[in-house]
């Protein structure tokens, strides 16, 4: 049996959905006799390329002549339909990519067409072919017998090599709306007597991503899987298409910082063999419909939704801050990223949910920033700067004169509460990842010296640094008070909590606390210097 999409192919112009400006310009080349001698028909999978080429070698090749309102049903026509034309010459550039199966091209173009009035070279995959078969057409390509005509289709148009793309007319292909996907899908339907639903319908063509014959192909498989009976909850079970009120909810997690709320969503949809790869590709696409929203201050019309969809939409653009907006793109570019890669993509979704809904406890830069841009969008809104996250509300001081750092007397003791709680265990999570960064933009020397150390302890607002036995050096260093100000600084950039830097040796220590060390000697103290800090030993000259 014929899978649907070939036996719903267009067959003439008419039939042809959301390329108006490709058939338009063709049917007026044909009608003002102004064909060219080669076409680059370029675009995304499954956009009609291929068809629209065999249209145009079924309108060159009509009976009677060229004409853009040819009968689609003669027998030449037909032919040409199903592959078997003589005068048609379809190629598959991914298996026939070499010089000879160009030279065979060049010795048969200068034959006369048998049937019609011109021979057409139709090439699929044309970026498939080798620099030297393109070069090998060239002159063919620019100084072709008057009645051959090339067409070549490709997905990748920049690999097409510049000397041919110059010497072509080339349309690129638009993915269809998705009201156009709708309407080719339905015809399908009732030619097929498929009865299903228009929101199951809308379903398939979201999941098909701007392509006719992937739309197709998943209506095929789900009339053959249901006996041509196909329902929403048939769609959702196939796991190509995202149900749009999940991705509401899963955003409506994020603006209530409802952690448990998104992780268990997310296992309900894993559950349900929902795929989670697919999930990730429309919650971007979701996101981005919120950005616009944001930007424009309105839905615009040319967003596929329903004015359902569209007051909810413009509802969460309200609530959802643009900064929180940006962090989770970011977040879901390493989803897809670790995706690609062969990774499952339910973890690294989760942690990305996890890490836009509760940005207090993730230290890394990135997430520092965005809780500063969230606190900005704010104080811009009029709304007072409370960071909408942690254990309590953040107080907002009373106006007046800030206090001179530089003047300042000495911080007073104890924690401060208005500083974000930090634990051990995440000061050890961000030591290597963010604070020795920071360290090191400052002081490349101190950074190294610190390699050695590690967050051993953490005692209301002082942190005790640990090195081991043998880096006493190392220790002795950092004890330095420039130094020890330089790391106090880099951990207030991390954590936001102005943290007294205590130093101690975690092995080999004594009663009192401090480290029964051998003084090093000489050479000793060169070697370390030498591994350590990349130092020269330079010999004295008289």
């Amino acid at each position: 049996m014929t899978a649907l999409y070939r036996t719903y192919r267009p067959l003439d112009f008419t039939q042809v959905v959301g390329q108006d400006v490709v058939v338009r310009t063709l049917r007026n080349a044909i009608g003002s006799n102004q064909v060219r001698q080669a076409y680059l028909f370029a675009g995304p999978r499954g956009t009609g390329k291929t068809s629209m080429a065999r249209i145009l070698a079924k309108a060159l090749n009509a009976e009677g002549g060229p004409s853009a309102d040819f009968d689609p049903t003669t027998r030449i026509a037909r032919t040409i339909a199903d592959g078997t034309a003589l005068d048609v010459v379809e190629m598959d550039a991914a298996s026939q990519r070499g010089i000879d199966e160009v030279r065979e091209i060049r010795e048969r173009a200068m034959l006369q067409p048998v049937e019609g009035g011109y021979k057409v070279y139709i090439v699929d995959e044309a970026h498939q072919l080798t620099t030297a078969a393109w070069n090998a057409l060239l002159k063919l390509i620019e100084e072709p017998p008057p009645h051959l005509v090339f067409v070549f289709c490709t997905t990748e148009q920049s690999k097409v090599i510049p000397t041919v793309r110059s010497r072509c007319q080339t349309f690129v292909f638009q993915r269809p709306r998705l009201q156009e996907l709708i309407t080719a899908l339905r015809r399908v339907c009732e030619g097929e007597q498929i009865d299903a639903p228009d929101s199951a319908l809308s379903l398939i063509a979201r999941g098909a991503g701007g392509s006719f014959r992937d739309a197709i192909s998943t209506l095929d498989q789900l009339a053959a899987a249901t006996g041509k009976q196909i329902s929403v909850q048939d769609v959702l079970q196939l796991g190509t298409a995202v149900e749009e009120d999940i991705l509401f909810r899963l955003c409506d997690t994020v603006v209530d910082r409802d952690v448990a709320g998104a992780l268990v969503l997310l296992e309900e949809l894993a559950e349900r063999g929902q795929d989670l790869g697919q999930l990730t590709k429309e919650l971007l696409e979701h996101l981005r419909q919120l950005l616009l929203v944001q930007h424009l201050g309105h839905v615009p019309d040319s967003l596929p939704l329903t004015e359902e969809s569209r007051d909810r939409l413009r509802e969460q653009a309200n609530q959802l801050p643009e900064p929180t907006v940006l962090r989770l793109i970011d977040l879901l570019a390493v989803v897809l990223d670790d995706e690609r890669q062969g990774a499952d993509p339910r973890l690294p979704l989760e942690l990305a949910l996890v890490k836009v809904t509760r940005p207090h406890a993730d230290l890394a830069r990135e997430s520092l920033v965005h809780r500063v841009e969230v606190l900005e969008s704010r104080v811009h809104a009029g709304v007072p700067a409370v960071e909408p996250w942690g254990p309590s509300p953040v107080p907002t001081p009373a106006a007046g004169p800030a206090p001179d750092v530089a003047t300042s007397g000495p911080e007073p003791a104890g924690v401060d509460p208005t500083a974000p709680d930090v634990s051990l265990e995440q000061l050890q999570d961000a030591w290597s990842r963010s604070v020795l960064p920071a360290v090191q933009e400052r002081s490349i020397p101190v950074a190294t010296l610190l390699g050695e150390a590690t967050p051993t302890e953490l005692n209301a607002d002082t942190v005790t640094l640990g090195f081991p036995s043998g880096a006493g050096f190392h220790r002795k260093q950092v004890d330095e008070p420039r130094n020890l100000a330089l790391v106090r600084d880099a951990l207030f950039e991390i954590t936001g909590r102005r943290l007294t830097v205590v130093t101690a040796i975690t092995e080999g220590e004594g009663g009192n606390g401090e480290a029964h060390e051998t003084p090093l000697g000489e050479d000793n103290l060169i070697a370390l210097l030498q591994s350590d800090l990349n130092a020269t030993e330079v010999e004295e000259t008289e």
